[in-house]
């Protein structure tokens, strides 16, 4: 922080390290949830709302490829921008895709992996 005449400035920087910071699956997310995501309740509500984010964020790139190879879970959403996934399947579906993912990055990548979470 630095200061100018009694007024502070804040200056922030992105620092990406190799990481993913959340891996959450909802389980069985009511239908708004789905539309607000802009995903297809009719065609997507198999049970599972998958997310996960990483950094560096091109990274989302190789964790959706390594999700639809897992299991049957379905990409609902890629961002190679901000390192968002979403997935949507069964539960058991989104979960080993997420399992798949934090397991690839931590031991071929490198990564620094958190916990897949469940509600």
């Amino acid at each position: 922080m630095q200061f100018d005449n009694d007024k502070a400035r804040i200056i922030q920087e992105l620092v990406p390290g190799k990481q993913i910071t959340l891996a959450h699956i909802i389980a069985n997310p009511d239908d708004i949830l789905y539309k607000k995501l802009g995903l297809d309740p009719a065609a997507e509500h198999k049970g599972a709302i998958g997310i996960i984010t990483v950094s560096p964020s091109e990274t989302a790139i190789i964790a959706g490829d390594i999700a639809i190879k897992a299991s049957g879970a379905e990409l609902g959403f890629v961002d190679r921008f901000s390192g968002t996934v979403i997935l949507t399947g069964t539960v058991s579906e989104v979960e080993a895709s997420l399992l798949a993912i934090t397991d690839y990055v931590k031991n071929k990548l490198g990564f620094t992996v958190c916990e897949v979470t469940k509600t």
